[in-house]
């Protein structure tokens, strides 16, 4: 962000934490807008998690699928590490209380998280990240299925619990703190991004032989951008168990990673203005406003025909059909919000009108 837009931008931060503070107090748990809450939670941890992606897949362009897998791996780090003791016996009730006996702090759970999905990137990018394109894709998706399929086995029940439940571990109380934990780790991609090693991922997107004759270590990049968009994805995976309040494997599925590659589609690939944004009317449309969808309506003695569950699934496969079709660079493209370009456009316009008359 430039020196100019960073005072208007950190307003607007503000005036966004002081807006949703209010509707958390001011809307009850029985409103009608209660889930409008559910889906700014869900909106905010899920741009993270879109966001992570599009530093591998529009910045560095490497087509991974293996999303889901990094977010499983931090949500079962960050639940396994912070069960309190006492309730260790219930939970793991199956493996005479697990093999863990301590429990640490939220904060550094999360950080956890992050950092043992970032140790697996790591090690599974040694072999995977010599492939490209669909290989790649089809390598990091059987990775996540492998983890998957893992950590539901009995053998390391001790550890994971097996096809159980993980529960009973702290879970945010306020709105604001899947905001700021992850406004401050998508910040930190964007710093990133606007840094020499993001100059030299968008060099080997655009083209690996040209980088490399510049001198860019094509390997040594490829391993940063997937380690630490692996990081990131893990932080939100332990948002999103905090989020679920309980933790299991077959969740963290092959469909949750189509989702967040549609989401960073819609959004535009190469752009996390387009992926935050993305992010929350994906959620909004899925969970909240298309809902009555798949509720039966009749009006006298007419019964409405399709209005019944599952109707919402179709119609919002048509939405996204037609932004595919006729968005084909996405809400944003590859271009980011900026103050400067907002008022400018708004000068211009002023000073045009003022020529007319």
């Amino acid at each position: 962000m430039k020196k100019k837009e960073l005072i208007p931008g950190l307003i607007l931060i503000a005036a966004l934490l002081v807006l949703l503070r209010y509707l958390e107090l001011h809307i009850s748990p029985q409103s009608q807008w209660a889930m409008l809450l559910t889906v700014l939670k869900k909106g905010s941890i899920y741009a993270l998690v879109a966001v992570s992606m599009n530093l591998l897949n529009g910045f560095t362009g490497l087509f991974s699928l293996g999303q889901a897998g990094f977010m499983m791996i931090g949500a079962y780090t960050y639940a396994v590490l912070t069960i309190p003791a006492e309730q260790r016996e219930m939970v793991y009730m199956y493996y005479e209380g697990g093999i863990i006996r301590f429990a640490l702090p939220s904060i550094v759970g999360i950080i956890l998280a992050g950092v043992v999905a970032a140790v697996f990137a790591f090690l599974i990018g040694l072999p995977v990240l010599r492939l490209k394109s669909d290989y790649l894709a089809i390598a990091t998706l059987g990775f996540a299925e492998i983890m998957r399929a893992l950590f539901q086995w009995d053998t390391l029940g001790p550890l994971t619990n097996g096809s159980n439940m993980l529960r009973s571990y702290p879970t945010f109380k306020t709105i604001l703190y899947p905001f700021i934990v992850s406004g401050v780790c998508i910040a930190l991609i964007v710093m990133l991004i606007n840094s020499t090693y993001g100059r030299a991922f968008k060099a080997i997107r655009d083209d690996e032989i040209a980088a490399e004759a510049m001198g860019i270590n094509l390997a040594h990049h490829k391993r940063i951008a997937f380690t630490v968009s692996s990081f990131f994805a893990g932080i939100s995976g332990a948002l999103l168990a905090m989020f679920q309040t309980n933790v299991q494997a077959k969740s963290f599925n092959s469909a949750m990673t189509y989702e967040i590659l549609l989401i960073v589609v819609i959004g535009g690939i190469g752009s996390v203005t387009g992926s935050v944004i993305s992010s929350f009317l994906f959620i909004a449309c899925s969970e909240w406003l298309l809902r009555f969808l798949d509720e039966t309506h009749v009006i006298g003695d007419v019964t409405l025909p399709l209005m019944r569950s599952g109707f919402r699934k179709v119609v919002f496969s048509l939405i996204i059909m037609v932004i595919v079709l006729f968005f084909r660079q996405g809400i944003m493209g590859n271009r980011e919000f900026s103050f400067t370009r907002l008022f400018s456009g708004r000068s211009k316009k002023s000073k045009g009108g003022k020529a007319d008359e």
